[in-house]
């Protein structure tokens, strides 16, 4: 459809069974408003005669395995209802024109642009060219498109904003160029081998699968090439709950450094013993070996690899939690696996900027707040600035939002659902 006739065939009702059961009923309006808008957008750039299609992307909240999945460690994750939606259309050429909402076009030839440039590190543009390089060396097609896209989404926010533009990309070469062939698992993939050599940030795959597979999701990283994946089936909303993110304000851009210190100093520790990742280290081994790794790697990176193991052990458990219904299991083990990235992991505030620590702020006021209840706080996604997360009573929801949102800002307390579907092509 042109852009007029898929306004009106939104308008008349006939995407609200999919958009009901993406985002939940009581947003079908506000969804539609939405996608409108974008469909606007993109006949304004791009013109309104172009057959468009529409695709959506989750964010993801990391419930369980903290800064595990780039050392082949284990994960919870879910996607939610905020995500980057696409209005695009095909081109008969190799450029990929993509215009975010607030940000300027990137305008891309993925016929030339196949090699990781240096200078363009850390650029959507870079993200773009990664992911068709990325589908080219596994075979499979590309080609150009335009798009605009509108994300809810909060850059620097915890909720992968990066990870969900990756998928995106792939969810639209996947269904343009390959009658969506390539699952949601391998362009999650790909979404990582682009953020790595051509965005230059060592990042792991969780965030990328998450976002991607959609639900609540137990992964396995052990073997990256295949990681084993399993559909967790429990509704915290249905149990009296609601998922929180408090933004506290600080941003990630700045903090690439931060973040490649964490793999890299366990990556430190495996090589001690001939290793590539603390997956493949023996824990007993390690801990017989701590006095020679004080002098070798230094006190950091062994809390650093302390904390990958006892997170492995508390996924575990969590994951047997939340399958078997015992919410005071899992919330028992999400405190200790905060409070263990705060004290061993150490990735609540960057060390470049002590007089700026929103989130030890975010946690004490939570802890305050919501202790004595039945509910559970800690450090969300990367960590080093932007956010927490918190499983909050429904009966405290507005309670806590306003102690949050008046420390923070108005709006900085958001609060999810889980939704049911990852990266997905909507019409």
């Amino acid at each position: 459809m042109n852009t007029s006739a898929l306004k009106a065939h939104i308008t008349s009702g006939g995407l609200d069974a999919v958009l009901t059961h993406i985002y939940g009923k009581d947003a079908i309006e506000m969804q539609k408003a939405r996608y409108i808008k974008a469909i606007d957008e993109f006949a304004a750039i791009y013109g309104a005669d172009r057959e468009t299609t529409l695709y959506s992307v989750a964010g993801r909240s990391e419930l369980s395995g903290n800064h595990t999945d780039h050392n082949y460690g284990c994960v919870v994750a879910a996607s939610i209802d905020l995500d980057i939606i696409a209005v695009a259309s095909k081109r008969d050429d190799s450029v990929i024109r993509v215009k975010s909402e607030g940000f300027p076009e990137d305008v891309v030839d993925v016929s030339v642009y196949t090699e990781p440039v240096a200078d363009k590190f850390g650029t959507s543009e870079s993200i773009i060219a990664g992911m068709c390089a990325g589908f080219k060396k596994d075979g499979y097609a590309v080609g150009g498109f335009d798009a605009y896209t509108t994300s809810n989404v909060l850059k620097g926010s915890g909720l992968s904003s990066s990870a969900a533009f990756e998928d995106m990309i792939g969810n639209i070469e996947s269904h343009m160029y390959n009658d969506g062939k390539v699952d949601n698992v391998e362009i999650a993939k790909l979404a990582q081998y682009a953020e790595n050599v051509f965005f230059g940030k060592p990042c792991g795959l969780m965030d990328q699968v998450a976002c991607a597979v959609g639900g609540i999701v137990a992964i396995d990283f052990a073997d990256p090439k295949a990681p084993v994946i399993d559909k967790v089936d429990f509704d915290i909303t249905e149990k009296g709950y609601n998922l929180c993110i408090v933004n506290t304000g600080g941003n990630h851009a700045d903090l690439t450094d931060d973040y490649a210190s964490v793999p890299a100093e366990m990556k430190a520790v495996a090589a001690h013993f001939g290793a590539k990742v603390l997956r493949e280290v023996d824990e007993s081994k390690f801990v017989a070996e701590i006095p020679a790794l004080r002098e070798k790697v230094g006190d950091r990176a062994i809390l650093r690899a302390l904390h990958f193991f006892n997170e492995n052990k508390r996924v575990a458990k969590q994951k047997a939690a939340l399958l078997s219904g015992d919410l005071d299991g899992f919330f028992t083990e999400v405190i200790a696996s905060g409070r263990s990235s705060f004290c061993y992991l150490q990735n609540v505030y960057t060390s470049k900027n002590l007089s700026e620590q929103g989130l030890s702020l975010a946690l004490c006021l939570a802890e305050g707040y919501l202790s004595g209840k039945k509910a559970a706080w800690r450090v969300h996604g990367g960590g080093f600035a932007g956010t927490i997360q918190a499983f909050v009573p429904a009966t405290e929801v507005e309670g806590f939002r306003a102690l949050m949102d008046g420390v923070f800002g108005e709006g900085k307390c958001i609060v999810l659902r889980i939704r049911p579907e990852g990266a997905v092509k909507i019409f």
